[in-house]
């Protein structure tokens, strides 16, 4: 599932094409994703003017005139890309392949600008993804959005705010840490990567980075470090492209080529002076790499 740095890239490339634009058509060819599509939604939607696009976790945000919100999920193998009436934005080599079966074309933007007409289409062949229309003033009473903790990034995320959620908790750290109520978009992929970045194993119990007085410790102090910079390093990378993700513009995203846990099974730990080789495990169903050797 594309996580955090992915949905963000995908704003990122969408933007140029949609803000600022007038839909003269939103065409569903299928009356739903993984969820029904709302009602009215075509009627809604066509004639606004797109003024902005945002993100809240792992969410796409398509803000309307009219102050509706489309809220956008890609589920597991959703994308957007663009095309104009000559051309098609697909360029790029991927590492994985990406379908463009038109077959799984199920929703499409028709968009005016003033230099001309261009389309951006949702393609999904699982239709896992789903979207929902809430209205701007309500959008934190929206069901995805009830109780999600901060962004990872940013200074909302801080060893102090983390020490307050940990202080007890008996829970595995990777798991406290995919628990979106603590922090919200991060994912799988980025928790391997932060705990190794921070020397920290995912099988440590979460109340062991903080004081009997309530503070950080120092681990605490370099894991929310390393979950910033992991996190700003991938959205600049353009994200992962694992299995179906791709970015809005069809490149590859190329920070799995950074990668120093995660999916590196039976390989060299790459920290300095450790003769350690990475391993997976399995946490609550999910795959975990790390390093036992230096990460404790």
């Amino acid at each position: 599932m594309p996580e955090l740095p992915e949905v963000e890239t995908v704003k990122r490339g969408l933007a140029p094409a949609m803000e600022g634009a007038r839909v003269v058509q939103l065409e569903l060819r299928r009356p739903d994703l993984r969820f029904p599509f709302p009602p009215g939604l075509s009627e809604r939607i066509s004639g606004q003017q797109v003024i902005a696009l945002g993100r809240r976790a792992k969410y796409l945000l398509i803000d309307f005139a009219d102050g509706a919100v489309l809220v956008s999920h890609l589920g597991m193998s959703g994308s957007y890309r663009i095309e104009k009436d000559d051309m098609s934005d697909m360029p790029g080599i991927f590492h994985h392949a990406r379908g463009k079966d038109e077959k799984h074309d199920h929703v499409v933007f028709h968009l005016e600008r003033p230099e001309g007409r261009l389309r951006v289409i949702y393609n999904d062949p699982r239709r896992f993804g789903f979207l929902d229309l809430v209205e701007r003033d309500k959008i934190e009473m929206h069901p995805s959005f009830l109780d999600l903790g901060p962004e990872p990034v940013g200074n909302a995320l801080s060893a102090d705010y983390l020490a307050e959620r940990f202080a007890g908790k008996l829970q595995p750290l990777k798991s406290a840490l995919l628990d979106q109520k603590v922090i919200a978009g991060l994912g799988n992929i980025y928790v391997c990567e932060a705990l190794w970045r921070s020397g920290l194993s995912p099988l440590r119990a979460a109340a062991t980075l903080v004081t009997k007085t309530g503070r950080p410790k120092k681990e605490l102090v370099l894991l929310a470090d390393s979950i910033r910079a992991v996190i700003a390093d991938a959205i600049a990378a353009g994200g992962s492209s694992l299995r179906d993700h791709i970015q809005a513009d069809g490149n590859l995203g190329y920070f799995q080529h950074s990668f120093m846990a995660y999916d590196r099974e039976g390989h060299p730990c790459r920290t300095p002076g450790c003769d350690g080789s990475v391993e997976r495990i399995v946490q609550s169903g999910r795959s975990t790499f790390y390093c036992r050797a230096c990460q404790k």
